[in-house]
């Protein structure tokens, strides 16, 4: 099968540009009379493929030497004398190319091309500087955009594929904290508590399965994020007894919004290493959940007082920080503060936009 032939954009402005410098000097030439057909027809093919081709040569020349990858500093240094060169061969060459056609259609062809260069020669000169000048001025400026868009896409790629490492680093770091610590409880109820050993190891069987072999899944609707704090608090409360009561409050409509995968599951286990473990007769967690149009807030209420021991943010709590700043570039917060009648607030807002 034969694939049509693609004619690049540097060729399609090359072809366009100077077919229709050459149109306006084909107008001026009607406008002030004596205007010739064939000699119209040569004028402007031959500017088209002679301005093209010194233009081309630049270009080839600029490739060889790289000058499209240089800053703008050394790019002007190389230009100024790069006008003024392409300047003089205009010159030379329009010179030859209208005294030839001078001669071709017997256009006073008494007078000599010292004459004719004397007579034309500056004005001629310094169209083409100006020509040349706005050629390599287009030419350039293409090409710094086309290399600033290029640096931007690689640096954007660079920058996710940093964000994807650091997230599967910290998740990495979570996953075996949370499995410790899981195994520690169950661990506490053998000897005490052989039922509810067997219970805690069917809880941490269904952690695994709905939270740390999701490996790759960065984020996950709420509805899962919740099952498995539920089955986390059942977990402790094997562990606990009475000394450990919960409450979370959601809406059904929640239940498909994107979280941070083990984002509140982090929270609820620092309020119960941090406040309800510390306390004598243990305490009641509360998991709020409430959306703005744009927010998603999540609340864990527990127990306690802050302290400079108990600010200072642990493993769970640095790695949500990170994941947050990561996964929402900046838009989510976190907030550790304490409330009134010995309780201590942890609250996470998230956008709500994908």
């Amino acid at each position: 099968m034969k694939t049509k032939a693609h004619l690049s954009l540097y060729w399609k402005c090359q072809l366009a540009g100077w077919t229709i410098a050459s149109l306006y000097w084909t107008l001026q030439g009607f406008l002030t009379g004596g205007f010739r057909i064939n000699l119209a027809l040569v004028q402007l093919l031959s500017d088209v493929l002679i301005y093209i081709l010194i233009t081309h040569l630049y270009r080839n020349f600029s490739l060889a030497h790289h000058w499209e990858d240089l800053d703008l500093r050394s790019l002007l240094i190389r230009i100024l004398p790069a006008v003024l060169v392409m300047g003089i061969l205009y010159t030379l060459i329009t010179i030859l190319k209208l005294y030839g056609i001078r001669i071709l259609f017997q256009l006073n062809a008494q007078q000599s091309i010292q004459e004719f260069l004397k007579l034309n020669g500056l004005g001629i000169f310094m169209a083409g500087i100006r020509l040349m000048a706005i050629w390599l001025l287009a030419y350039h400026l293409y090409h710094y955009a086309k290399r600033a868009l290029r640096m931007a896409t690689e640096k954007a790629k660079i920058e996710l594929s940093l964000k994807q490492t650091q997230l599967d680093h910290l998740h990495m770091q979570l996953n075996p904290h949370f499995l410790f610590n899981s195994l520690n409880t169950i661990k506490s109820l053998i000897y005490t508590s052989p039922n509810s050993a067997g219970r805690g190891i069917d809880l941490l069987t269904e952690l695994l399965r709905a939270g740390l072999y999701k490996g790759e899944t960065l984020v996950l609707p709420l509805e899962e994020e919740l099952s498995l704090v539920k089955d986390y608090l059942e977990l402790e409360q094997l562990r606990m007894g009475d000394r450990l009561t919960f409450k979370i409050a959601s809406n059904r409509s929640f239940s498909n919004i994107q979280v941070p995968r083990m984002c509140i599951q982090g929270l609820v286990e620092n309020a119960v290493k941090h406040g309800v473990a510390v306390q004598k007769n243990g305490g009641f967690i509360q998991v709020l959940l409430t959306r703005s149009p744009d927010f998603m807030c999540i609340e864990v209420i527990s127990p306690g007082r802050l302290s400079g021991k108990n600010t200072e943010s642990g493993i769970g709590l640095k790695n949500l920080e990170e994941r947050l700043k990561i996964t929402y570039a900046g838009n989510a917060s976190f907030d550790l503060y304490e409330l009134e009648a010995g309780q201590v607030c942890a609250v996470v807002k998230i956008p709500t936009y994908e």
